[in-house]
């Protein structure tokens, strides 16, 4: 999806790994894919431009469908079910059974990185948490895939994942490899 955030270093990422590639800013766009990253920015700023592109009833459509779907930070709000502190013309689309609340691990001169311990990845796995959001919630089906400090930080159900830090700003491809094998 590139309508705002860093899409490009997803892009990129996901190229590396062999995977083709349509930046989605139309629902023509989405027509092309069979996957989507959904990548940080700003969440709000994100909502919006989803509905003015005429995106939005198009993407939840598809992932109803189950396309896989891959959102980092401001990507994993807009997938939750439960905004806690969104804004009530805030959109999101409720595929995976979260709630998370917004820029939870700070402002951006909080911004921190951390090594993580994944499930599938035999070594740790170096995170960046930019105003990341926070999981306040997890439902019963959700598979956690990685916590901080007792906080989800990485989790899957069914097609869609999901991360509050930024694997796109790593040189290490392993979480986008993760999704592509969902794919």
């Amino acid at each position: 999806m590139a309508l705002q955030g860093a899409f490009v270093a997803h892009e990129v990422m996901l190229q590396s790994l062999g995977a083709n590639t349509v930046q989605v800013r139309t629902p023509q766009d989405l027509q092309l894919v069979d996957a989507l990253v959904m990548p940080g920015g700003e969440s709000t700023t994100m909502s919006h431009l989803l509905n003015t592109s005429q995106l939005f009833d198009p993407i939840a459509k598809r992932i109803n469908d189950a396309m896989p779907v891959f959102g980092t930070c401001a990507g994993m709000i807009l997938l939750a079910k439960s905004i806690a502190d969104g804004r009530p013309d805030q959109c999101f689309f409720g595929a995976i059974d979260i709630d998370v609340q917004r820029n939870a691990y700070g402002r951006q001169v909080e911004s921190f990185e951390t090594d993580l311990t994944i499930t599938g990845l035999e070594t740790p796995f170096h995170a960046m948490f930019i105003r990341a959001p926070q999981v306040v919630r997890v439902g019963s089906d959700v598979e956690v895939l990685s916590s901080y400090e007792d906080k989800v930080v990485l989790a899957r159900q069914g097609s869609v994942m999901v991360a509050s830090f930024h694997p796109e700003l790593t040189s290490d491809s392993r979480i986008h490899s993760l999704f592509l094998r969902e794919v």
